[in-house]
């Protein structure tokens, strides 16, 4: 793990204080992130921060590639006493960091320092199932940050020549599959609808057709939750995407391609990405984005990606300096750097309104289907120290099951006792 030698300098390296505040009773706080690319937003954030609180200085480590690098790095630095101040986890990799950390006392409740804020600013800022985002077994360990759900990217024209509404995107699976059906029936060299579960980086977009129908991919006491019928309902949902809406099982980058040259009707996506398939699509049409589609609409919800803030330090000066970056990364001055820059939805709900994100929406209004299901924001379930394995054997069945190799109940049982098995091992 990466040492405080080797803190970055503006952007890649260590952040510069202003020279007010150096002296006597400044506070450094050493924070670590991942992803190299979000430095465009780390610091600006951090500088902005700075200039607010001269007597606190934000020193950056060398960002983590990503999500599980940065994981690996925090468990070694527990048992090293080589924590950082502050973190950013990746949500799906919160519960196990918690639950390490917790027992020995190396990360704090925020629970308390929200509260003494207030319940009307706590009520201003933060709905409840955003706040839930960094809760892991009824302790508010993290503050929201950075955080996304899946959307549908749509060609409008495409729509269109297939008899659809282009001011009106679906909002049932049923609709999308059958306008997908209707955009290959009409340019047959097209895919109608692509949803790339056999092929997307994570298992995100999975547990999103579980979990838009009401289901779980864990229980309560941590066993496998989605075997049930929402579960049942995605399987057949992901065969039918490839044998009624028109898909073909080609690679994710492929995908964003062939969209972005008007060979695909909808993809879903990550709203991260929203600058990517813009740049991708380039002028070839005018793209449309739509919230993803919820079929329960009581229970339903998405997986939100992304990543909270942490607080590591057990140094009571550290923790309040720590309250006062976190509380400020999560606010919306904040969320305005982050959400422009990305296409995240904001976290914060003041965040949304007129004098920060309200006029770059209305210039944007693409990047608004995100922050439009924030509502329906759910945690992106975590099967602990066996995920990327399990993901991997997930993909592979899903694969089958959309290529037709096997039926899309045989499909749910192998996968609800595989998943179980390894998260055993």
């Amino acid at each position: 793990m990466t040492t405080r030698r080797t803190l970055l300098a503006t952007g890649a390296a260590l952040l510069a204080a202003p020279a007010i505040g150096r002296a006597q009773g400044q506070v450094t706080l050493d924070v670590l992130f991942a992803n190299p690319s979000f430095a465009r937003f780390f610091t600006p954030i951090a500088e902005a921060f700075t200039r607010a609180n001269p007597g606190i200085r934000i020193a950056f480590r060398q960002p983590a590639p990503n999500y599980d690098e940065q994981h690996q790095a925090l468990l070694r630095g527990a048992l090293t006493n080589q924590l950082p101040d502050v973190t950013f986890p990746g949500f799906n990799r919160l519960p196990e960091l918690a639950r390490t950390l917790a027992p020995r006392n190396q990360i704090a409740d925020l629970a308390p320092l929200i509260a003494a804020e207030g319940a009307e600013w706590k009520d201003a800022n933060f709905s409840a199932r955003m706040l839930a985002l960094g809760q892991v077994d009824g302790t508010q360990y993290g503050m929201p940050f950075n955080a996304s759900s899946p959307i549908a990217y749509y060609n409008p024209e495409l729509v269109r020549r297939a008899g659809g509404d282009p001011e009106n995107f679906p909002k049932d699976w049923d609709a999308v599959v059958a306008l997908g059906g209707r955009i290959k029936a009409a340019v047959p060299d097209a895919m109608g609808v692509s949803y790339y579960i056999n092929s997307f980086d994570s298992d995100w977009l999975w547990q999103a057709l579980v979990q838009q129908g009401g289901g779980r991919m864990l229980n309560a006491d941590g066993s496998v939750g989605f075997g049930g019928p929402a579960g049942q309902a995605a399987m057949v949902l992901a065969r039918r995407f490839v044998a009624d809406a028109g898909m073909g099982l080609i690679g994710a980058d492929q995908n964003r391609q062939q969209f972005g040259t008007g060979g695909t009707g909808v993809i879903f996506d990550s709203p991260a990405r929203l600058g990517v398939i813009t740049g991708l699509v380039g002028g070839r049409f005018p793209l449309r984005t739509a919230p993803f589609p919820i079929t329960d609409a009581a229970n339903g919800g998405v997986p939100t990606g992304g990543n909270a803030a942490v607080i590591l330090t057990r140094d009571a000066a550290k923790r309040d300096a720590a309250w006062k970056y976190v509380k400020y990364s999560a606010g919306p001055e904040a969320q305005k750097v982050a959400v422009e820059m990305t296409g995240y939805l904001p976290t914060n709900r003041r965040a949304e309104g007129a004098e920060f994100l309200g006029g770059w929406y209305q210039q944007n209004p693409n990047a608004r289907s995100a922050a439009m299901q924030a509502d329906k924001s759910l945690p992106w379930e975590d099967y602990g120290a066996n995920g990327p394995r399990i993901h991997r054997m997930q993909q592979e069945i899903l694969t089958g099951v959309m290529r037709g190799d096997m039926a899309p109940e045989a499909g749910l049982q192998r996968m609800v006792q595989q998943t179980g098995s390894m998260m055993r091992a």
